[in-house]
């Protein structure tokens, strides 16, 4: 038990460990949070995402994939498209602000472009691969038959932060009410998209 305990631990520690860096994943998530815009169907996708590319990687699928590179490649140039055009928007909001950057509750038809837009950033990102499908399932290869055990422990971690982040963000809702803080956000957003995209289409070409 105690053995199943320690390894359980370790996956959530390693897991927490590897999602809690900023990224387009996690701005997206503070942004809805903080807007109260789909926040459930957002922590959900993104929590739910993470489980299945765990299991994934703890059930040996990395190794496939490693010998077809060109599906990285594909995703990478995709994906990264995709972050240069977010972050292009979250660019003009940081030049011209509209009054609909309030933290409020989601509005018409918010819920699908938000679903849509999570969708995008969590499974057209090569990072999120990287972290769960290859590096938690090497990690948990070394655990034997506690592997999955491991695994448990790391999906765990993922639902905590998302959760944390989605629903805790709106602590930050009073701090928000400013324009200029808004706009302080969307410029985090901004470079944090555009660096990322930049990065995996660098990557994917060399």
């Amino acid at each position: 038990m105690s053995n199943a305990l320690a390894a359980a631990a370790a996956g959530f520690g390693t897991g927490l460990s590897l999602i809690v860096a900023i990224g387009a994943q996690n701005a997206f998530v503070l942004r809805q949070g903080i807007r109260r815009d789909a926040v459930l169907a957002v922590v959900g996708i993104c929590a739910l995402s993470d489980v299945v590319l765990i299991a994934l990687g703890v059930g040996g699928v990395g190794a496939v994939v490693v010998a077809w590179p060109q599906a990285l490649t594909a995703v990478a140039w995709i994906g990264g498209a995709f972050l240069l055009g977010y972050g292009a928007l979250a660019a003009r909001r940081v030049l011209r602000p509209g009054g609909a950057l309030v933290a409020q509750g989601e509005a018409a038809g918010s819920r699908r472009r938000a679903v849509l837009t999570c969708l995008a950033l969590t499974w057209l990102n090569p990072h999120v691969y990287l972290d769960t499908v290859f590096l938690l399932g090497s990690i948990a290869a070394d655990r034997g038959p506690l592997r999955w055990t491991f695994g448990v422990g790391a999906a765990l971690a993922s639902l905590c932060w998302f959760a944390a982040l989605g629903f805790g963000a709106r602590l930050l809702g009073r701090f928000l009410a400013r324009p200029a803080a808004w706009r302080v956000l969307d410029g985090l957003v901004a470079a944090t998209m555009i660096t990322l995209g930049l990065l995996l289409l660098a990557g994917s070409g060399g």
